[in-house]
């Protein structure tokens, strides 16, 4: 992980870690890169970037200082204006662009904000670039063959220019409608757009293909995103969907990547209930690729249960829908996904897509002549106890031979009836206890074991 970019981008406070002078860098650093990648391959062109941004008051502030980068550098700068993480990826890849960036912090309070780099596939960037980027803004970049103390100025002719491409998400919209299979006439959907990146968006989409919608917290002011609304506090989608007798609700996170549900009884559709309901529909319809879902260490153990019943196969990878992508690609998988609702159909997108989530839900429900809550009922999550232990070096206490040994002692008399799942947290001096069983009770006495262990080795801070 990067010092300024970890899997997710470069996120932290407007104005205190992250700030308007760390945008225009990475505006000068991509627009005099890709500009420079051009002309050693023999073009005059300039370099084409495609710009988004969610709701939050500071993203109008990054934006600009992006676009004053870039276009100071020699870049072209496509700017979208409100709209999602992935329709930036999904114009970064149809439109040709040499990259995109999308400027959110995803479901953090409307304080925070972020800088997510998009290559031209679509994907998330590279960590080589990445490494440049951190290497520019800390003033030692070295690329070339040559040492850059400051990167060049565009002049006269050279220098970019904006161009306003609201075009470049309304054809992303065309692009979704054009997903559904089936009419939605006669379904009454609710939909929590978080005051966020979905809420000119979502919609559109549903209403064209038919369905009733009933919409909150699509008002954005610049402070509300993701504020007591959304994938992270879908309280108030449950109570819209059972007060309004709704047949089923999605709820976006702020830049609308993620998408949980809500079923017609009001229960939540996480993420893993996602990705078993249409990994089923997938196998039934001879789509599910190389019969794997592919998932991070941290989805429920009911589901890999749920999944062995099927006969589905399955992949576990690190934390962060970046590792699930790649693997995907890898591995040629077709669905895979998070608990908490990023979940990646790489057969019609590059990235996770709640709108998308959403349309593909309502399909496996059309498709199966099943409700919401059907789709499901065959998936039981397994209580789940987790402790987060403050340690003096979390590499030193996972590794030590004390704590392994506590640790499978666990898995083995846990067998096939739950699991023990010991990592260190990405950011803070933490290692992560989280067992899951047939009861809360038989979790906690296993978390506590391993936690006294490490205790007793001396690893607590």
């Amino acid at each position: 992980m990067g010092k300024y970019f970890g899997t997710d981008g470069f996120r932290g406070e407007a104005n205190m870690n992250l700030t308007a002078d760390h945008a225009f860098k990475v505006g000068r650093f991509l627009g005099w890169y890709y500009g420079e990648l051009k002309r050693r391959n023999g073009s005059e062109e300039s370099p084409r970037i495609v710009i988004g941004k969610d709701t939050r008051r500071s993203s109008y502030m990054f934006e600009y200082s992006l676009v004053a980068g870039l276009v100071a550098s020699g870049a072209d700068a496509y700017m979208l204006h409100v709209t999602t993480t992935p329709s930036v990826a999904y114009v970064a890849r149809v439109d040709s662009f040499d990259c995109g960036i999308m400027i959110s912090a995803s479901h953090n309070p409307y304080y925070d904000n972020g800088i997510k780099l998009i290559n031209g596939q679509g994907e998330k960037m590279d960590e080589a670039t990445i490494e440049l980027v951190e290497a520019y803004l800390d003033g030692c970049l070295n690329v070339f063959g040559q040492d850059w103390p400051e990167v060049p100025y565009a002049h006269k002719n050279k220098i970019g220019c904006t161009v306003d491409y609201v075009s470049g998400r309304n054809r992303y919209i065309g692009y979704l409608i054009s997903l559904g299979v089936y009419s939605f006439k006669g379904l009454k959907v609710g939909l929590d757009c978080a005051n966020g990146s979905a809420w000119n968006i979502a919609k559109s989409v549903f209403d064209a293909l038919g369905a009733k919608t009933y919409v909150i917290n699509a008002q954005p002011d610049g402070f509300n995103i993701n504020t007591g609304c959304g994938s992270t506090h879908i309280e108030g989608l449950q109570k819209l969907v059972v007060e309004k007798g709704l047949d089923v609700g999605f709820a976006y996170d702020g830049d609308a990547d993620r998408c949980l549900c809500v079923d017609e009884k009001g229960n939540v559709v996480t993420g893993d209930h996602i990705l078993y309901a249409y990994g089923r529909y997938m196998k039934e319809t001879g789509e599910l690729k190389n019969n794997t879902v592919v998932t991070t260490v941290m989805s429920n153990f009911g589901l890999y249960k749920a999944l062995d019943a099927l006969g589905i196969g399955y992949a576990k990878t690190k934390v962060g829908d970046k590792y699930v992508y790649e693997y995907m690609q890898q591995n040629d998988c077709h669905i895979g996904g998070e608990q908490s609702g990023h979940i990646i159909f790489s057969k019609y997108a590059s990235t996770g897509d709640g709108i998308l989530t959403s349309l593909k839900m309502m399909e496996a429900m059309l498709a199966r002549k099943k409700t919401m809550s059907q789709l499901c009922e065959d998936l039981v999550f397994y209580p789940q106890v987790l402790k987060n232990v403050r340690v003096k070096d979390k590499t030193a206490a996972q590794k030590d031979p004390d704590v392994q040994s506590a640790v499978q002692q666990v898995a083995d008399r846990l067998g096939t009836t739950g699991r023990i799942l010991v990592r260190e947290s990405g950011t803070e001096p933490i290692v992560r206890v989280m067992v899951e069983a047939e009861t809360e009770e038989t979790c906690q006495a296993y978390v506590d074991e391993v936690v006294r262990v490490i205790e007793k080795k001396g690893h607590f801070a």
